[in-house]
């Protein structure tokens, strides 16, 4: 995608960060399975708020003309995609699958054999874009959510990394 910049989240750009988290989980497949009852909607915009601040690995944020529309995190383990997020409006463009690649193109730099991305099983757009990107499901079933507090029926997905990235 073409005017697209992709770098590492700054102070500046937490606010808008958590805004775009809330904004794409709200509009996903995932947040209309389940129904959410007002204080799950309410926790879950708390988390998405707090996250950009409390991040403690790699947010990567993805920008058209210094307009932030997407970002992604490796929080936990090295060789985890914990969040992949785009902007309803910007969703559709191949944003996602930048971030994707960007991270992936880092994990193979740092030697990882292979990365892993979790999502909710309803997620089905999050689930088509991972494997476009080369990720296959590797694990189905319930699982808690700490952000959400509940239990949810998750996927795991796993993906190979070459020895570089061409």
């Amino acid at each position: 995608m073409t005017g697209l910049n992709i770098r590492n989240m700054t102070v500046a750009d937490h606010r808008v960060v958590g805004d775009i988290g809330f904004a794409a989980w709200s509009s996903s497949d995932a947040s209309g399975a389940l129904s959410p009852a007002p204080e799950l909607i309410a926790r879950v915009r708390q988390e998405f708020s707090v996250f950009p601040s409390i991040a403690t690995r790699d947010v990567h944020v993805a920008e058209i003309e210094s307009l932030v529309v997407g970002w992604a995190a490796r929080e936990g383990e090295r060789d985890y995609i914990s969040d992949l997020w785009v902007h309803p409006e910007y969703q559709g463009r191949g944003i996602g699958r930048q971030l994707v690649l960007h991270l992936l193109r880092l994990m193979t730099e740092e030697g990882h054999s292979f990365v892993r991305i979790h999502t909710q099983a309803g997620n089905s757009g999050a689930i088509r874009l991972y494997q476009r990107c080369g990720f296959a499901i590797v694990w189905r079933g319930m699982e808690h959510s700490r952000s959400m507090g509940i239990d949810v029926e998750k996927v795991h997905l796993q993906r190979e990394l070459p020895a570089a990235w061409v």
